[in-house]
């Protein structure tokens, strides 16, 4: 509200608001939306055009409950000075409260009041002696709202109607949302699905068992199938299958649906075909129908599951969609089809008058519904992103594509940084031990800026080592609650594209302040052991500390530095010390039966001039990499244990569980058709049998197998002790583990300094860090934010080797089989790391008489039988037949089939 403004009084507004010329209302006016429009054409209100706007309680409130995204922009909105949006509390105003009569719904309510507090604002605004009339006038799509607020002499517009007459902006007209009154459908057109059942009904249908409420995921591979996954703690029917278009009925990928089982016989297998949505038009309906019936026909009738139909949506999760427009063929046509980026969105449809314009530019599209009679969902264009495949907006997409959020940070977030030039106060200096005189460096790979850990190790008098692990003090800087902090949790992580780096904290922190640069002094959280020779731990402790890191060296130079016959120096003998210790504590961490699995990471080579990939080059791991991994990962466990025990009920940790048996049935069948035997009963099992696994005259299958071994592993996650009680991280052979050594690029970190500080009586505690469910909300948003930076990382990855190859041509490669399916082999080319399908359908070409065989893996093309882990020769080239989905595209060239 505005400054001055006392609470419960109506916020001061600017005497004279300058809008947008508006040909139905030249005069001077505010504009009141009511809830739905708020809800619906977010959009509209969010464009720079739109000024001069009151928000009142009763709307905030009710877009609160129904949409948390849309009350999230709103308030960014009104927060923002240059909008001149005023939020009015009118709930508690003596004049414009208003009591629910009896019989009237509180939807009506709501209504009224909004008509009451425009009516009172307009009679406050004729009492300003002004030559022109002030007026407020409001905006909703109700027809039933607007005839009342008619009839009661106030000036009501449709969003449309108001937008229309800003005749200075037609472009705005693109960004309305075509929103129908709900169970009106718009235009003619035969009915193609089932009516959805009202929210009401489904809860009661949820509570005595008749639907079960779940998360839609749509397919990738195959638009006419999806899966619901059951909310709650149901073992059986956790998974339900729905196939064809009516029983899919307008669920949209990650909505929350209510599913009814169909009857047992009508059950059905997750097909295996791919099945793409071509069709041109509206009126394909024939050919779904076609398309349905290839599914029927492809089913398996024992491995059959729990199949049923979508009755209704419990709650939509729609987001912004990248794309690109599928212009329409009629000429003049305003109506088009927009595809977007990601399969499993449905097409959608919207009207724009620059549909030339927007051909081969990646746009983005809002869904705004989708009636019955419409084959596609219907939506409005938002904003145009820039040509498809050019290096900047590709890698926009890849950002909103996986929700990382990107956006400079705000001058709220900046403000709550140091202010330069910034040091070390006595102040700061009171609660810390002065480590300056140890000769810590740190070790990163090369043109690192954002360097989290640092190390020290020497002898001590008593014939024991003492080693230290400091990492930057990023909790001194981010106090918990304020912008930077909620900016900072929000992000979650830091985000490594293949050339880009998005910051999870401002630059001056993770590039300076935070980062442990040689030769400055710095704020550290510092871990410190006492040791024997045979690096077991006597004594551990921790302290916040100042450090003077005395070199940042790479890990080749730290290599050449322990390999040097003539360097005998304090830093070199230190990496040196540290060195012998690492070797001892890696034995012992694989003797407890830890993982060491092979992942082919790839880094380019880029030109410093187009900054275009000029040569990859697969990541090759020297010793002294795994040096600091040793002490990282000790002081990470040393960090668990030490917040576990003082904080047993709210310790942020992580784990990562044991895979179920059958993950690895793959894994076993591929290393038994080489007469191999992987044991997968332990960590500790799987582990030896994978160092046993070696071919003399097949050098790289070891590597195959520990590649192989990764795709079985679930996914770590972070959690809230308090909450769970398998806390063993399954890969490290650890019983417990947390995160504490990367601060400035992991918010989890951030949380675990915090309990540690407060644990060593270093810094003081809040309520959300003691309250687990607070906490264990925010691992499910750290866990998400995680997944989405890994599959964004890969994202680019696959970008950047499309562009390597976009100049190659046709390259010919060794490769080695992975995984076989029934129409495919997947390959991976080591010399890329490269992994890619060679498929033996293709559109206009004879099909091969294909044998699958799930028992050895190996499929049989005509009469060439191809076993997983077979050495084969591809030819790899760009087909960028598909501008949106251009992918690598791989030919079997031997054995030749």
């Amino acid at each position: 509200s505005a400054p001055g403004a006392a609470k419960g009084s109506a916020p001061a507004l600017e005497a004279r608001p300058g809008g947008p010329a508006s040909s139905l209302c030249p005069g001077p006016h505010f504009l009141l939306p009511d809830t739905n429009l708020l809800l619906h054409q977010i959009d509209i209100l969010e464009d720079p055009v739109i000024k001069n706007v009151i928000v009142l309680q009763t709307v905030l409130q009710e877009v609160r409950n129904r949409s948390a995204p849309v009350y999230k922009r709103i308030r960014d909105v009104i927060q923002n000075p240059e909008k001149h949006f005023y939020s009015f509390t009118n709930e508690h105003h003596r004049e414009t409260y208003i009591e629910q009569k009896r019989g009237e719904s509180s939807n009506d309510r709501n209504d009224r009041a909004i008509r009451v507090a425009v009516k009172w604002y307009n009679e406050h605004l004729k009492k300003i002696e002004d030559e022109e009339k002030i007026q407020v006038i409001l905006l909703t799509n109700d027809r039933a709202n607007k005839e009342k607020a008619l009839e009661e002499g106030i000036t009501a517009y449709t969003c449309e109607e108001y937008i229309k007459s800003l005749t200075a902006n037609p472009e705005l007209v693109d960004r309305l949302a075509c929103v129908s009154d709900e169970g009106k459908e718009i235009e003619g057109g035969k009915i193609i699905f089932p009516e959805h059942i009202p929210l009401s009904k489904l809860q009661q249908g949820i509570k005595s068992g008749i639907y079960l409420q779940g998360t839609y995921r749509a397919n990738r591979e195959n638009y006419l199938e999806a899966t619901v996954w059951v909310h709650g703690d149901a073992e059986e029917n956790k998974e339900i299958i729905v196939q064809g278009l009516k029983h899919l009925n307008r669920a949209i990928h990650e909505d929350v649906v209510a599913v009814e089982l169909l009857a047992k016989d009508e059950w059905v297998a997750p097909s295996s075909v791919v099945l793409q949505d071509d069709g041109q038009n509206e009126e394909d309906i024939e050919n779904e129908e076609e398309k349905e019936n290839i599914l029927r026909t492809s089913v398996n009738k024992d491995v059959r599951r729990p199949t049923g139909r979508v009755v209704g949506i419990i709650k939509r999760n729609w987001r912004p969609y990248c794309g690109m427009l599928s212009k329409s063929q009629i000429k003049e046509a305003r109506r088009h089809l927009f595809t977007p980026a990601d399969r499993r969105i449905p097409r959608i449809r919207i009207e724009t008058r620059q549909a030339d314009t927007l051909e081969g530019q990646r746009i983005i599209v809002a869904i705004d519904g989708w009636p019955r009679n419409s084959r596609y969902p219907n939506g409005h264009f938002v904003k145009n992103l820039g040509s498809a495949g050019d290096k900047e907006t590709e890698t926009e997409v890849l950002l909103l594509e996986h929700d990382v959020p990107h956006q400079a940070f705000s001058q709220a977030v900046l403000s709550f940084l140091p202010k330069m030039p910034w040091s070390i106060t006595e102040e700061d200096m009171k609660h810390r031990e002065d480590l300056r005189h140890l000769h810590v460096c740190s070790v990163d790979p090369p043109g690192c800026t954002d360097i989290d850990d640092a190390l020290h190790y020497r002898e001590i008098g008593n014939g024991n080592l003492e080693v230290g692990v400091h990492i930057a003090d990023v909790s001194h800087f981010i106090r918990p609650g304020n912008a930077l902090d909620e900016e900072s949790v929000k992000r979650g992580t830091t985000v490594y594209l293949c050339e880009k780096r998005i910051d999870m904290v401002p630059e001056l922190l993770s590039s300076n302040l935070c980062s442990l640069r040689s030769n400055v002094d710095r704020l550290a959280f510092s871990c410190i052991w006492e040791m024997n020779h045979k690096a077991e731990i006597l004594k551990t402790r921790f302290t916040k500390s100042i450090i003077n890191s005395k070199a940042s060296l790479t890990y080749a130079e730290a290599q050449m530095r322990i390999d040097s016959a003539t360097m005998n120096d304090d830093i070199t003998t230190s990496l040196r010390g540290l060195n012998k210790l690492a070797k001892i504590l890696k034995k012992k961490r694989i003797d407890n039966g830890a993982l060491t699995l092979a992942s082919p990471e790839v880094r380019f080579h880029m030109d410093s001039e187009t900054h275009d990939p000029i040569d990859l080059q697969t990541k090759e791991l020297k010793e002294t990499n795994s040096m600091v991994e040793e002490f990282m990962l000790l002081a990470n466990i040393s960090v668990a244990q030490k917040i576990y025990d003082e904080f047993p009920e709210f310790a942020l940790l992580r784990k990562h569980p044991a895979p179920p048996p059958s993950n690895y049935d793959i894994l076993v069948k591929a290393a038994k058709s080489k007469n191999l035997e992987i044991k997968t009963d332990s960590a500790k099992a799987l582990a030896e049998s994978l160092d046993k696994a070696e071919s003399p005259t097949f050098p790289y299958l070891n590597t195959l197998l520990r590649i192989l071994t990764t795709r079985c592993m679930m996914q770590a996650v972070y959690f809230c002790s308090g909450m769970d009680n398998d806390f063993h991280h399954y890969g490290l052979a650890s019983p417990i583990y947390t995160h504490f050594t990367s601060p400035i690029r992991r918010y989890a970190d951030i949380i675990v300094h915090r309990l540690l500080a407060v644990a060593i009586g270093a810094d003081r505690t809040y309520p959300e860090l003691t309250d687990k469910h607070k906490l264990a909300e925010m691992c499910k948003n750290l866990n998400y934010r995680h997944k989405m930076a890994q599959y964004a990382q890969r994202a680019s990855v696959a970008f950047h080797t499309q562009l390597f190859f976009k100049t190659k041509g046709v390259v010919n490669e060794d490769a080695y089989i992975l995984f076989v399916r029934k129409n495919a082999i997947v390959v991976l080319i080591p010399k890329y790391g490269l992994e890619g399908t060679v498929f033996f359908e293709e559109k206009d070409k004879p099909t091969p008489k294909l044998e699958f065989n799930s028992e050895v893996p190996s499929l049989t093309v005509e009469d060439t039988t191809l076993h997983v882990f077979d050495k084969v020769k591809v030819d790899i080239m760009l087909d960028d037949s598909n501008i949106q989905h251009q992918k690598m595209r791989m030919v079997l060239v031997e054995p030749k089939v």
